[in-house]
């Protein structure tokens, strides 16, 4: 250490030919920087932030601390990310479920036209597409999606009555049992009978999550045992026929309580420590009656509580003071039951989404004053923003529209990583003559599995190879055989039921013996050696006259 200072008193820093830099371009995020025609930000408190952020060579990482103390000086809005937006664009319907791993690498999407998307932040270029798209339940809404806590694996609740369960790479892991709908009571029955709406992970238990369904259940299930789910909570309303559906639930962030939300009105709270037999504490008419409550969440203190209902209302509740609300905002206008408000991550705002009240017309994200619930900001957005979410960590806004668009709202100085990974890539190179040449060339052959070929492009394809062909699906590898008890809709074989099925298949018994030895005649004939001794041998009885009828010899005298 003392002969680099010395080396560097002498102003000899290295040796060599030092390598170049690449330098970032400093207009980069200028391309995403929202125009003054779509922000029409509405600023109730101070004006409207719209100087653009200037970015240096070195851009700063995200510190919260450093910008505690500009509220006393300047706008207190400043630190929100909504100066650049980038967009997704690969669904063709309303964006109903959004969430972003803990992380905040990959966004998670669902949408009405049947299909789940993953994202990837740092493998995107500028097109912005997903790396993955599928169908997990066929032609049924997707209604909720959920990271776990560890971010390796996700739920995916749909219109169906089974939730799934995939791992980080979206490869399914497990579908949980269906209930049996001729059964009344709900408590007997192994799983959900009605379409599913929410589900939520437990924060403490990362192996324990809870769905909400149609059939006025809330069941908590262990990732483990797929067959049956480890706790049922009824829901009684005090409508007429006693059932409810449940559009809601949520987790507390120790853990320690339940919420679910009902099609009838009521905001429900359970211990997890009981026995479920009734709720522990209870709203009637939280919201009004007939229309689905979009959201339930807890605050970072565990006793607020923010629900967003299908009246056009968002409502903050104190679990100390549970009977009447903190604050009401009624002027949210809602066409999407699954419109969900947030919490910013400290704890300043609340965050949800407006449709407008003409006919295709624009929508906006609303920002609300945590303690009274007013309108401090409203950003415009080209449709209705049905979910939205603030991650913590990049300190980025995603928030899924009508439309089929997914934005991601940033600030080049307060987030860090997400969309900003993007600008920070080139647009995708031009394919040249020198390419097509290349690719019209003859191809190397290259023997698989040969040892002498220590190229670092072979080895890499090889390795590539093995691992292609270790993936059942890649390798197009078929299903073996099922053994015992059926399973997935294939009917197994037991070990009798083998033994018979190649009992059948032998046909001896239907052959005719004596066209099976007369195969062998003219062999014999040709090769007599187990026959010649029989040719040779002296005849033991003499023939036999055939005697004639009394008839025949009459008619000759």
């Amino acid at each position: 250490m003392a002969d680099m200072d010395m080396l560097a008193a002498m102003g000899i820093t290295g040796f060599g030919k030092a390598s170049a830099k690449k330098q970032l371009d400093p207009a980069r995020f200028d391309k995403s920087k929202r125009t003054a025609s779509r922000a029409k930000e509405a600023a109730i408190s101070g004006p409207p932030n719209s100087s653009a952020p200037t970015v240096e060579d070195a851009e700063p990482e995200y510190n919260p601390s450093d910008f505690e103390d500009d509220d006393e000086g300047g706008d207190e809005l400043d630190d929100l990310p909504i100066s650049h937006e980038i967009v997704l664009k690969d669904h063709t319907k309303v964006v109903s479920a959004l969430t972003l791993d803990p992380s905040g690498a990959r966004i998670l999407s669902g949408s009405h036209d049947y299909d789940c998307k993953l994202w990837d932040f740092g493998g995107m270029d500028s097109r912005c597409k997903p790396f993955l798209t599928w169908e997990p339940a066929g032609s049924y809404y997707i209604h909720d999606v959920k990271y776990s806590m560890d971010g390796q694996k996700f739920l995916v609740v749909s219109g169906t009555t089974q939730a799934r369960l995939y791992d980080r790479d979206g490869e399914e892991q497990a579908t949980f049992v269906k209930g049996d709908p001729y059964i009344r009571d709900m408590k007997h029955t192994s799983g959900h009978v009605g379409e599913l709406s929410s589900c939520a992970w437990n924060p403490k238990e990362s192996n324990l999550f809870i769905t909400a369904s149609a059939d006025s259940t809330i069941r908590i299930w262990d990732v483990e045992n797929k067959r049956k789910q480890k706790s049922v909570i009824v829901v009684k309303s005090k409508e007429r026929g006693a059932r409810t559906k449940i559009t809601g639930c949520a987790y507390s962030p120790d853990g320690k309580l339940i919420s679910g939300t009902c099609l009838d009105g009521a905001l429900h709270m359970w211990q997890t420590n009981s026995n479920f037999v009734r709720p522990n504490q209870t709203v009637e008419g939280a919201h009004a009656k007939g229309t689905e409550t979009g959201s339930v969440v807890f605050g970072v203190d565990g006793r607020t509580v923010l629900t967003r209902g299908g009246d056009n209302t968002v409502k903050l509740w104190d679990l100390r003071a549970f009977k009447k609300p903190l604050a009401v905002r009624e002027d949210l206008q809602t066409l999407y039951p699954n419109t969900n408000a947030i919490f910013s991550p400290d704890g300043k705002y609340v965050i949800t989404g407006a449709a407008s009240s003409v006919k295709g017309g624009k929508g906006k994200i609303v920002f609300l004053k945590k303690d009274s619930l007013d309108v401090v900001k409203s950003i415009e957005t080209d449709a209705t923003p049905v979910k939205v979410f603030w991650h913590s960590k990049i300190n980025q806004i995603v928030a899924g529209l009508s439309n089929g668009q997914i934005s991601v709202f940033y600030s080049p100085l307060t987030s860090s990583n997400g969309a900003k990974l993007l600008m920070n890539k080139g647009p995708p190179r031009k394919v040249t003559v020198e390419d097509m040449s290349d690719a019209l060339a003859a191809p190397t052959i290259v023997t698989p599995g040969a040892t002498e070929i220590s190229d670092g492009m072979v080895k890499s394809m090889k390795r590539k190879r093995d691992r292609d062909r270790m993936d059942p699906r890649k390798a197009r590898r078929p299903e073996l055989p099922v053994t015992g008890p059926g399973r997935g809709g294939r009917v197994g074989a037991s070990a009798t039921q083998h033994v018979v099925q190649n009992l059948v298949r032998d046909t001896t018994r239907d052959e005719d013996p004596r066209e099976a030895l007369l195969r062998y005649a003219q062999k014999a004939e040709e090769d007599p050696q187990w026959t010649a001794a029989w040719g040779t041998n002296p005849k033991v009885f003499a023939e036999v006259e055939q005697e004639e009828d009394e008839e025949e010899k009459w008619s000759r005298k």
